[in-house]
């Protein structure tokens, strides 16, 4: 606990500050209240800051882990990824989406109207690549249906794209000024450029969350069960799979309020 001084201290050294004063106030034994609170926020961090990154880092691991379990045996099913999409597709009467591989990844194209699949998944016949390509196959049927959250998701990654770049451009041109003008104003930008780059990141992909699980689990996994496309003893392997699809967005999302709470904690310095 804080003696009633030091308290007091603090409350008037954070008032000051809002008040935009600089004054350095002193703590106990002749400390200033930015050297008492460094070095009460060490310990937290020390133990804070790795449990952060093992989150964040943990998911993609698990991610990665999980996918290529499922990949062997390589000939499990009689059709690939790419045939069953084409399958689930046409039975649902989107025989003008086309299904295409691609070296950008797993991903459903919405202006292109295009379900492309990284080579592994176009190509194997694995329990992975045929339930990835289910999932795939469930944001066309969001995109056919105007799923609203797939819509919104759109429009921020298109606007989220355009202000990352404004924000980066801010956070290199407006250094240059301040130190030009010598006048702490573009100061401000800059605050408001980091938060730019990094707030629409952290908005898109919480955002993205609801999207992918409706692709998974009211979607991609009824269309397999229901279809009898799985074996049986495959069906909670599949389950596993979608949940690992689901937690890579997880980690982003952490990622990217991490992202925020470093640029917050570097302004504060």
């Amino acid at each position: 606990m804080l003696p009633g001084s030091l308290v007091g201290a603090l409350v008037t050294h954070l008032t000051l500050r809002r008040l935009g004063r600089h004054e350095t106030l002193a703590a106990p034994h002749g400390h200033t209240l930015d050297d008492f609170a460094e070095t009460a926020m060490s310990p937290i961090l020390f133990v804070l800051v790795p449990i952060l990154l093992l989150a964040v880092w943990l998911p993609g691991w698990w991610v990665r882990r999980t996918l290529q379990r499922y990949s062997e045996p390589a000939d499990r099913y009689y059709g690939s990824g790419a045939m069953l999409a084409r399958l689930l597709l046409d039975k649902h009467g989107l025989t003008h989406i086309v299904v295409e591989e691609s070296d950008t990844g797993d991903h459903y194209d919405l202006e292109a109207r295009a379900v492309r699949l990284s080579p592994h998944t176009y190509q194997q016949r694995s329990l992975t690549a045929i339930t990835v390509a289910a999932h795939e196959v469930g944001h066309a049927l969001q995109h056919a249906e105007g799923y609203a959250p797939l819509a919104l998701r759109e429009r921020l990654v298109r606007f989220a794209v355009k202000g990352q770049r404004v924000g980066a451009m801010m956070m290199v041109v407006v250094p240059v000024i301040t130190l030009i003008t010598r006048h702490p104003a573009p100061g401000l930008f800059f605050v408001l450029a980091g938060l730019l780059s990094m707030g629409l990141a952290a908005v898109v992909h919480l955002v993205t969350l609801p999207t992918e699980f409706d692709a998974s689990f009211r979607r991609a996994l009824p269309m397999l069960e229901r279809g009898g496309y799985l074996h049986p003893s495959d069906q909670p392997h599949a389950r596993k799979i979608l949940e690992a699809a689901a937690l890579t967005y997880v980690g982003q999302s952490l990622m990217a309020l991490l992202n925020i709470a470093a640029w917050l904690r570097f302004l504060r310095r």
